[in-house]
């Protein structure tokens, strides 16, 4: 059994997954309430904090493949990918302040302009960490299993990561009383810090002790890479298009969360509520799900994570009829979805890595790890501008500080919609994606390992 092929070391597993509370924070709190933040406090224009946010990814998605092919060849030079991990734990909190710290005065046109700059900043740090952190798992084991061991234990982190910050960022957002600017920032200044300090501490699990061979190439060349793999590997394309459909649609539940506590619930703190009810199930299933799929398959048991979601998102389109507390127990169903859907294709990804190089040769994880992040972050950035789309179309009311609006009852049903039918659609649309999959645990475990990296724990 070659060091890649042994059981991953624990302490390993756990400083991989505490990187999930940084990837965690970060994917729930902006997309939780950075567009209600636009809305009803700087006055924005829906369809203009939609627009705004997803400039910021786009910005994002730009980037990603450049950054993926970077840490590739940081790999091939000096042996890790950490350095560009510490330099996004580092610049996060910063910028991540500085998105909710709008001067007060300021008019829609210009607060829009600044959230822009600051929020693009704010991606392109998390992307320093994201992408080489995605590449990790293909190149600290080569089993099958252990990936499936090390993606659960990860997602298990995530869902705390989500309850931590969907539940207590809002709380720390109220702590600011009537100043909402003060309660914002307040929650940007302590969620910042978690996330870089997260960030920080996973990125010694990087350390490889050989380098590598990749070259560096020009920019133009590492979107040319990117595009090679996408294109030659046949597996990746239908995971990578099933992840992101599936993240547009929690993306979509995600931005709606915020405005169906205050405008369904008729409270801005049953958004903690809707967390904690999604959160438990989550926490319970991650471990349930690795089960699962260990006798069954992670493609079958991904197809059922994905029905249990899809399933719930549609029960709450009830709410159109009687709104209510009845609706914590579907929520609570995509929860334990939600825990099979994250650490599934997680899981699965580095397989399809290992297959590409068992074709194509070591030294592409960075690679396809920044195509990945970009595909994930289109999905979820396009769900917050699906949900702007939603509100624009059905009439709802923007607002600045402290100023009292009435939605209508169309407005109301938007909402509802976006966060039940518009999600359920998108998850039917995935699992027909999905059965294009053509890897299997047959396949995985028949591709020799070709890499002679020992992985280690020591320090640079």
């Amino acid at each position: 059994m070659s060091t890649l092929d042994a059981p991953l070391p624990a302490r390993t597993v756990t400083r991989y997954a505490i990187g999930s509370l940084g990837t965690g924070g970060f994917a729930t709190l902006p997309g939780l309430v950075l567009i209600y933040y636009m809305t009803d406090t700087l006055g924005i224009a829906a369809i203009t904090a939609g627009l705004l946010v997803t400039a910021a990814k786009v910005w994002d998605v730009i980037i990603d493949p450049v950054i993926g092919a970077r840490s590739d060849h940081s790999l091939a030079v000096t042996g890790s990918r950490r350095r560009f991990m510490i330099l996004g734990g580092l610049l996060l909190p910063l910028f991540f302040v500085l998105t909710f710290a709008v001067p007060s005065g300021m008019g829609p046109g210009f607060a829009g302009l600044w959230v822009l700059v600051a929020f693009m900043a704010t991606a392109t740090a998390f992307s320093l960490f994201q992408v080489p952190y995605i590449a990790l798992p293909a190149e600290l084991t080569s089993s099958y299993d252990q990936r499936t061991r090390l993606l659960s234990v990860r997602v298990a982190v995530l869902s705390v990561a989500i309850l931590l910050f969907g539940a207590g960022g809002p709380a720390l957002r109220s702590l600011g009383g009537e100043d909402q600017a003060l309660g914002y920032l307040l929650m940007a200044l302590v969620a910042g810090l978690l996330i870089g300090v997260a960030m920080l501490l996973t990125s010694g699990v990087a350390e490889r002790s050989i380098p590598g061979t990749a070259e560096r190439g020009n920019i133009a060349s590492n979107y040319k890479d990117g595009l090679a793999a996408l294109k030659r590997s046949h597996a990746f394309r239908v995971l990578l298009l099933c992840f992101a459909l599936q993240g547009l649609a929690t993306g979509v539940m995600l931005a709606g969360a915020q405005y169906v506590a205050t405008w369904v619930l008729h409270a801005e703190s049953a958004v903690t509520n809707l967390f904690v009810a999604l959160i438990g199930p989550a926490l319970l299933f991650a471990p349930l799900w690795r089960i699962v799929a260990g006798r069954i398959g992670k493609e079958r048991a991904f197809r059922y994570a994905s029905i249990m979601f899809g399933v719930a998102a549609l029960a709450l389109v009830g709410m159109t009829a009687a709104p209510g507390a009845w609706i914590y127990f579907p929520v609570a169903l995509a929860g334990a979805g939600y825990a099979g859907m994250q650490s599934l294709p997680m899981s699965m990804l580095p397989d399809v890595i290992s297959h590409d190089a068992k074709n194509h040769g070591e030294g592409s994880a960075g690679i396809f790890g920044g195509v990945w992040t970009a595909g994930e972050t289109t999905g979820m950035a396009l769900g917050a501008t699906v949900l702007a789309l939603v509100l624009a179309a059905s009439g709802y009311m923007q607002s600045v500080a402290g100023e009292t609006v009435t939605q209508g009852p169309a407005a109301i049903n938007g909402i509802i919609l976006s966060f039940s039918v518009v999600p359920a659609v998108l998850i039917v649309v995935s699992l027909l994606v999905f059965r294009r999959y053509p890897l299997s645990q047959e396949d995985i475990d028949a591709t020799p390992n070709t890499s002679t990296t020992p992985h280690t724990e020591g320090a640079q």
